[in-house]
C-alpha cells in the first residue's frame, strides 16, 4: 500500500516548556487507560502491545524528550498502580519502550515526513532490537520473540493507527 508521504516537522521541545510536561503526562495517561482496555481481553496486553502506542505517538511528533519521558514513566507507572507489566519483566518492558522513542524520534527528525514505511521501520527496530537484548537477558528464545508472534495485531495497529494520528498531528504545533 502506498502512501503519498506527508511533510513533517517534529517538535523538539525544551524541558523549560510547560507544554513538554503536559505532554507527558498526557501520553502516560494514555499508555495507562489503553492498557487497562486492552487487559479486558484475555492476553489482550501480550495481543496488542497496548503500553507502547502513545510512546509512538509522543516521539514521533513531540520529539525525544516527550518521547523517552513517556517509555519511562508508562511502564514504571502502570506496574506500580495496576502490576501490569509484572516487576519480572519490567525491565525488558522499559528497554524497549526506550528503544521506542528513540527510534521514533530519530526517524522522524530525519526523515520529516510521515509514511507508513516509517511507522514500520520504528516498529521493526524496537521489535528487533529490543527482542534480542530480551533473548540476551533472559536466556530464553521463546518469550523473547512473544512480541513478534502474539504481538502482530498490536504492531499493527501502531503501524496503521499511529500513522494516522500522526498524519492528523503533522500541522500541531505547541
Amino acid at each position: 500500500m502506498m502512501t503519498t508521504p506527508v511533510p513533517f516537522q517534529p517538535l523538539q521541545l525544551k524541558w523549560s516548556d510547560f507544554t513538554t510536561y503536559f505532554l507527558i503526562l498526557v501520553f502516560a495517561a494514555g499508555n495507562l487507560i489503553l492498557p487497562q482496555l486492552c487487559h479486558l481481553i484475555p492476553s489482550g496486553g501480550l495481543i496488542f502491545l497496548p503500553i507502547y502506542f502513545f510512546t509512538l505517538i509522543a516521539a514521533y511528533k513531540f520529539g525525544f524528550k516527550v518521547g523517552l519521558a513517556t517509555a519511562i514513566l508508562s511502564p514504571l507507572a502502570n506496574s506500580l498502580l495496576f502490576g501490569m507489566p509484572p516487576m519480572a519483566v519490567l525491565p525488558v518492558i522499559l528497554i524497549k519502550s526506550c528503544l521506542l522513542a528513540v527510534a521514533a524520534a530519530a526517524i522522524a527528525d530525519y526523515s520529516k515526513k510521515i509514511t507508513i514505511f516509517h511507522i514500520v521501520l520504528v516498529v521493526l527496530c524496537y521489535q528487533l532490537i529490543g527482542s534480542a537484548i530480551e533473548w540476551i537477558i533472559t536466556q530464553h528464545l521463546a518469550s523473547a520473540l512473544t512480541d513478534l508472534t502474539t504481538g502482530i495485531p498490536g504492531m499493527l495497529i501502531q503501524v496503521f493507527l499511529g500513522w494516522y494520528l500522526l498524519k492528523k498531528l503533522a500541522d500541531y504545533e505547541c
